[in-house]
């Protein structure tokens, strides 16, 4: 009888441990960590600062509307300033979205002119054939929040990845506006 239980625990043990293999598998790949992806992004001695930022309903409003949303933004922003030498060197973002029914987290770097330097696939979700290959996300580079930023326009499609190519781009432009908006001049007073 004790044998039996025995079994049985080690069976329901070993059913747990798949279980939870397999659900973790299904969560989907992490590919990068934060940290390692800010390492991608910051050279060594580049002092990496996490800010948080509040928008305001009219800040808010306006990253929905420069980045052609049909969601507002988040009041709560988080991104990771590098300096070095005394100045700027780039913003990073994290950006968390669902691509068709699961998640894919980016890192969207953009340089002190305001435009993308890089983007780093950090977890992805959806089966891996809807990931398109990583010199596809090269592209981005240089881009800035203008008309070409849209798939089929500057961004080239990805057949088998159109719901990622989508989903990115609009991760793009919500991060360009959000930074343009977070680093928008003060007025000067008259």
């Amino acid at each position: 009888m004790k044998a039996v239980a025995k079994s049985r625990r080690t069976a329901l043990a070993a059913a747990c441990l798949l279980w939870a293999a397999g659900a973790s598998w299904m969560e989907g790949k992490v590919l990068l960590t934060q940290e390692e992806a800010l390492r991608l992004a910051f050279p060594a001695g580049t002092k990496v600062e996490r800010r948080t930022v509040f928008l305001t309903p009219v800040e808010q409003e306006t990253v929905k509307k420069l980045s052609g949303a049909e969601r507002l933004p988040s009041a709560l922003a988080t991104c990771y300033v590098g300096v070095r030498d005394g100045r700027e060197v780039g913003t990073a973002y994290f950006d968390a979205h669902v691509v068709r029914t699961e998640t894919e987290t980016l890192m969207i770097l953009v340089d002190p002119g305001g435009a993308i330097a890089r983007i780093e696939v950090l977890a992805f979700a959806e089966p891996e054939e809807y990931l398109p290959r990583l010199r596809w996300y090269v592209q981005f580079s240089g881009r800035k929040l203008d008309d070409e930023l849209a798939v089929a326009r500057g961004i080239r499609p990805v057949s088998g990845a159109t719901l990622t190519v989508r989903a990115t781009t609009e991760a793009a432009r919500r991060i360009l506006a959000l930074h343009q908006v977070i680093h928008a001049p003060a007025a000067k007073p008259q």
